[in-house]
């Protein structure tokens, strides 16, 4: 079997059917074309023998890249199996459960994010209206409010055009992994409010995506991160911050507030439930709250 014409033929299907991003493709390129080397060098056939012998080579990764490059791996044999290229999917009979640790997400502060935007719309106001500085401002503030106000990822955020805004509706169409649509309700007045005055000084892109760089291209997922650092460092904040840390800032909130998580599931755009509950584990002062006014030892009168 040409193994390396397969994974081409692969990747074309990948890239026309599975709507997948260009960050996991990269990624399943790299595990393929890694397991191919391993197949030529080996000399094995293809198969159950040399697919448990690859796995154990993996063990000098972390288990997260490790189960990506398993699932790359096993998506690919199914669709070999489905297209008839090999008799049978040899991972039928290979077990691959790897228990992965838990990693707790970071989140932000409450009064970090407030001096955070304190400190944007306090430049804002000092800003000259109109001149690339203000405009400058203007993006920066309202791609961050709807980074923490919509818990959406931030290639999310870079990927929004005009028409998947609606000001009346205070709603924003996204598109998540997989290709998969959600509509997110900001329901906050002060962001909505920014949004508008952004929508209206920034019309002459009214066709292109709504967030974008001097050169009128789509702002890439980089220079959001570096606009959020220069900021943060202005600020006098010295927690670093990334974008997806107001993802998880925003899911921990919501959790504090008694939102059910399966509305927190389906805002956040996860496809299990079980992504969801890490957010569970974070909420510390919520569980001191709770064990505060409703531990059972507090109905005893003694």
């Amino acid at each position: 079997m040409d193994l390396k014409h397969e994974i081409d033929v692969y990747f074309e299907y990948c890239e026309k059917n599975k709507g997948l991003s260009d960050k996991t493709l990269k990624a399943y390129s790299i595990d393929l074309r890694q397991f191919a080397d391993f197949y030529y060098s080996s000399g094995m056939v293809f198969g159950k023998g040399i697919l448990v012998k690859y796995i154990g080579c993996l063990s000098k990764y972390k288990p997260k890249t490790i189960k990506r490059k398993i699932a790359s791996l096993k998506a690919f044999c199914s669709y070999m199996e489905y297209e008839d290229i090999i008799e049978y999917d040899p991972f039928h009979k290979i077990k691959t459960k790897l228990k992965e640790p838990v990693i707790l997400p970071r989140t932000i502060p409450a009064d970090t994010i407030a001096r955070l935007f304190r400190h944007m719309y306090t430049l804002l106001k000092q800003a000259k209206k109109g001149s690339k500085e203000y405009l400058r401002l203007l993006r920066d503030i309202t791609a961050i409010e709807l980074l923490f106000s919509t818990g959406a990822r931030i290639s999310e955020i870079c990927s929004l055009r005009r028409a998947d805004v609606s000001v009346e509706d205070q709603s924003v169409k996204i598109y998540g992994k997989g290709s998969r649509e959600r509509i997110v309700y900001i329901g906050n007045a002060d962001v909505i409010n920014i949004l508008n005055v952004y929508i209206n000084n920034t019309k002459s892109h009214a066709e292109e995506y709504l967030f974008f760089n001097r050169l009128g291209r789509r702002l890439s997922e980089q220079s959001l991160r570096y606009a959020l650092y220069d900021h943060t460092k202005k600020a006098g904040i010295t927690q670093h911050i990334t974008p997806h840390m107001f993802r998880h800032s925003f899911a921990t909130m919501m959790l504090d507030k008694n939102v059910d998580i399966r509305y927190i599931q389906n805002i956040l755009g996860h496809s299990s439930i079980t992504t969801t509950q890490i957010y569970t584990h974070v909420s510390v002062e919520k569980q001191k709250e709770v064990m505060i006014k409703n531990n059972p030892r507090n109905n005893l009168c003694i």
